[in-house]
């Protein structure tokens, strides 16, 4: 059975960039339905407005649902699954150069830190959770995913070379993301 997949981008991204595009056809090509919400200016993106496109775009969270994000996108999708009160089980993530710790490099986006993530709620929603980093990331350095993914006790992957993940890294497609989601998607047996 087809799952719902969302894809969420990151800082000054749009749906159509990088990798993004890829990813969604190799998932419906399997069945799957993809959404990859249009979060808004997302050059001076704004929390709340960030929060509010996931609320508006996110339907029926449950066991059938994964979700992707990149960079900016995987601490809006964390703050976002921790407002959820109930927070139902949901099939899993995979997050993308993640962070939960003030980017050094970008001020303008510290009140998505500003808080901490409430980890333990979000363990206990789902059993898959991923992080991927890159060592030459110069945007999140590695560090910050590996921090973020031992607050999530998510499995951890250090690429040796991917940058930022972008575009202009080489990322128009993404393998390891497409094969991680399948084996995450396969394990929760349906």
């Amino acid at each position: 059975m087809g799952k719902q997949i969302y894809i969420i981008h990151g800082y000054g991204a749009q749906p159509t960039n990088h990798w993004f595009p890829w990813l969604k056809e190799k998932l419906k090509a399997d069945g799957h339905q993809v959404l990859i919400p249009h979060m808004p200016n997302s050059s001076s993106p704004d929390k709340e407005e960030w929060l509010e496109a996931l609320v508006n775009e996110i339907k029926n969270l449950d066991s059938n649902t994964y979700f992707v994000a990149h960079s900016l996108g995987c601490i809006t999708l964390l703050k976002y699954l921790e407002k959820l009160d109930p927070l139902p089980s949901f099939g899993g993530f995979i997050l993308v150069s993640g962070f939960s710790a003030p980017l050094p490099s970008l001020p303008s986006i510290s009140p998505f830190t500003a808080k901490k993530v409430d980890g333990s709620k979000i363990i206990s929603a789902t059993n898959s959770r991923a992080v991927i980093a890159a060592k030459d990331d110069y945007i999140v350095p590695f560090q910050f995913s590996q921090d973020l993914s031992e607050q999530l006790n998510a499995s951890f992957y250090l690429v040796e070379k991917g940058g930022h993940f972008l575009k202009n890294d080489g990322f128009i497609t993404f393998p390891l993301v497409f094969d991680l989601l399948n084996n995450i998607i396969k394990k929760s047996g349906s």
